[in-house]
């Protein structure tokens, strides 16, 4: 039995037992028997942490930046299950903030204060990869380098600028920029840095993990409020972070900090004119975008869980996750992670928009708790 017809037996059996696995569930033998030698290899290799983790959710990743359009009955089928779109979705490709064209609505109605609130920590991400390499799940050593020396060169250019000069702080053993464990610790304790990558076996499974630690680092500008992860995931994790309460304003610094990224690269951003902007992981396919606040309820969290958060949160399209990410502890405040799930036919904007109003509807919530009333909305 070769590997090809192993994986199509371990699929089977997966499919079987494991309802949740989307990548296996949505394999098709007989399309995949349809497929040219070289589109079976790549289809194989997208699924195969959902082989070798049968509990994953997911279940694959993309390896080169053409895998959604050139294995769109699949992918198709991967970001209907997982988004809740139809398998014919378009997503409107396209930036938007939606507050630079005289509309009606402005900056000032996506203000935390109006709600009520003292200043908030409020992120914004998205993920971006570029056309003329392999995602981070197919990469070789050799390509992880090129990645890290175009980015060094950004970073460089960078210096110029007030707004975003900073440091760049490299993982890879004798790069100019190499920091110690102390300071790499230090900034993963920060949230400024990703955690280590070579422990997780559905990373592993999919390639992403491999060359370990070669290749990675984060820039990091000076006030902190720009911060670009590299080789982590996908090529680049741009975010922008401020304590504040102006939600637009932060889409804004954002949208500026990746233009400034592409006119440095010189290099072009994977996009589908059917996806959207391609990254590595099905989930963030579209905006690659994820925008969350940290927000204290203390009444809703009382006794250290986030459980009347989520059955608030849920319906309203809302994640809630710890202060360090999914699966870690909220903060001994009752502070929550809060952001909106949705990445794929939606609009940057609409993202930012979708926030607001659950901030708004847990603030409500969380006023009618701590007077001792229903939280139903």
């Amino acid at each position: 039995m070769n590997n090809a017809d192993k994986k199509l037996q371990a699929i089977a059996a997966i499919k079987a037992t494991h309802l949740n696995n989307i990548g296996v569930q949505c394999f098709d033998a007989d399309y995949f028997r349809s497929l040219s030698i070289d589109l079976q290899n790549r289809l194989l290799f997208c699924i195969n942490s959902g082989i070798e983790n049968p509990e994953s959710d997911m279940g694959c990743y993309a390896g080169q930046p053409d895998d959604y359009d050139d294995l769109s009955p699949f992918f198709s089928q991967v970001i209907s299950r997982h988004h809740g779109v139809s398998e014919s979705a378009r997503h409107a490709c396209g930036w938007s903030t939606g507050f630079e064209d005289g509309s009606d609505r402005t900056p000032s109605e996506l203000d935390l204060k109006k709600l009520g609130l003292a200043p908030c920590s409020m992120r914004i991400r998205v993920g971006r990869n570029f056309d003329d390499l392999p995602l981070t799940s197919a990469m070789n050593m050799v390509q992880r380098f090129k990645l890290e020396e175009r980015m060094t060169t950004v970073f460089a250019a960078m210096q110029a600028s007030s707004a975003y000069a900073g440091t760049y702080h490299s993982l890879t053993p004798g790069h100019a920029n190499t920091i110690t464990d102390e300071q790499r610790q230090g900034l993963i304790d920060d949230h400024l840095l990703f955690k280590p990558m070579d422990k997780d076996p559905f990373l592993a499974a999919a390639g992403i993990a491999n060359d370990w630690p070669h290749g990675r680092g984060c820039y990091v500008s000076f006030d902190q409020s720009f911060v670009v992860w590299v080789g982590e995931e996908d090529h680049l994790r741009i975010m922008t972070m401020q304590t504040g309460h102006r939600l637009a304003k932060l889409l804004s610094d954002l949208k500026s900090f990746i233009q400034a990224i592409v006119l440095y690269s010189s290099s072009d951003f994977a996009l589908s004119d059917r996806f959207g902007f391609i990254t590595t992981c099905p989930t963030n396919i579209g905006t690659g975008m994820r925008a969350s606040v940290h927000l204290r309820l203390p009444a809703l969290t009382a006794g250290g869980s986030e459980e009347k958060v989520k059955k608030i949160a849920s319906p309203l399209g809302l994640s809630v996750r710890g202060l360090g990410g999914e699966h870690t502890p909220i903060g001994y405040d009752g502070t929550v992670d809060i952001s909106p799930r949705a990445r794929f036919c939606i609009s940057e904007e609409e993202i930012i928009s979708r926030l607001f109003a659950g901030i708004a509807a847990l603030q409500k919530a969380e006023a009618q708790c701590k007077a001792g009333q229903s939280t139903q909305l």
